[in-house]
């Protein structure tokens, strides 16, 4: 299992160059990737943000987990992760997502037939960054054009999905599934079965899963806990990650969290890997200088055994 550092948390301080420092520092570390969210009700630009670092941060793979599919035609993203992906010397993954109809609703944007969407968003995005070309008409979704293809390869396609449907569409079109807020139940009993056999029947290799959740080495794990089930209420009210939690048998967010010794850590790791997680992106949820960099330093020494 790789391990790479999710930098979303940064995202609300509204600084380029604290993400930088943090991709520079993941890299430098020796982290396998760096990941950035975009919020779909506004926020930096994950794509633009990742480009405009670029240049500060060799080596390591850098992806978004993920860019909202509902607010923008697919054209208009293959453009732009196209972009991205030439700034980044081929090492753009490129995560999408529905993202949440009360989400969409704060923009005044339907979700209608999100699957269909789903597929019909792929449909044109897929062969624009393969191919350069597309000519599409779809349900939801249309698309007869040409972009200028740079010369690196298209850049790595994964779609949050925790549905019966979306892993399907994910396994047979795309290389793989980006989670947050999944347990190793669920990933081993529902998410892996899922996308594993629809990657197979399309005879596409076998799908990466790319797992987030908040970890940290602490001696106040049941503070951590708490501070999260007061501060990430939200996600308990999607539907979506309800059910998610209901599979897992647990009752929101703060269960999930990774948080105690090092050694329970490790343990809850393990598990993930175990369960069929191919790449961990650590959220650091440290409260002081010293829970970071014991958490760090524990995640760097289980990337390099």
């Amino acid at each position: 299992m790789k391990i790479g550092i999710n930098g979303t948390g940064l995202v609300q301080k509204a600084s380029i160059e604290a993400i930088k420092a943090d991709a520079d520092k993941a890299a430098r570390d020796g982290f396998k990737s760096y990941w950035l969210a975009e919020h779909p009700t506004g926020g930096f630009d994950a794509l633009t943000v990742l480009a405009a670092i670029a240049s500060s941060v060799s080596d390591i793979e850098m992806g978004t987990a993920v860019v909202p599919t509902f607010p923008r035609h697919p054209m208009a993203l293959a453009g732009q992760a196209l972009t991205s992906q030439t700034a980044l010397q081929g090492r753009l993954c490129l995560g999408i997502g529905l993202s949440h109809e009360i989400m969409m609703a704060q923009l005044g944007i339907g979700f209608e037939k999100p699957i269909r969407h789903l597929r019909d968003f792929l449909s044109i995005l897929m062969p624009l960054l393969e191919e350069g070309r597309v000519s599409y008409v779809g349900e939801t979704l249309s698309c007869e054009a040409q972009v200028f293809r740079p010369a690196e390869p298209a850049p790595g396609v994964v779609v949050a999905a925790l549905g019966p449907q979306a892993l399907r569409v994910a396994g047979s079109r795309t290389d793989g599934t980006t989670l947050a807020w999944v347990g190793p139940k669920t990933i081993a009993g529902h998410i892996v079965p899922c996308l594993t056999e629809a990657a197979s029947k399309a005879n596409r290799k076998t799908p990466r899963v790319i797992s987030t959740l908040p970890v940290v080495v602490t001696q106040q794990a049941g503070a951590i806990r708490e501070r999260i089930s007061k501060t990430l209420t939200m996600y308990g009210e999607l539907p979506s990650y309800r059910a998610m939690f209901k599979r897992e048998g647990v009752s929101g967010p703060a269960d999930l969290a990774i948080a105690g010794s090092e050694a329970e850590v490790e343990d809850a790791l393990m598990a993930l890997k175990e369960a069929g997680v191919t790449d961990f992106a650590a959220s650091v949820y440290a409260t002081s200088p010293e829970e970071n960099e014991q958490t760090r330093s524990l995640l760097i020494s289980l990337q390099n055994s």
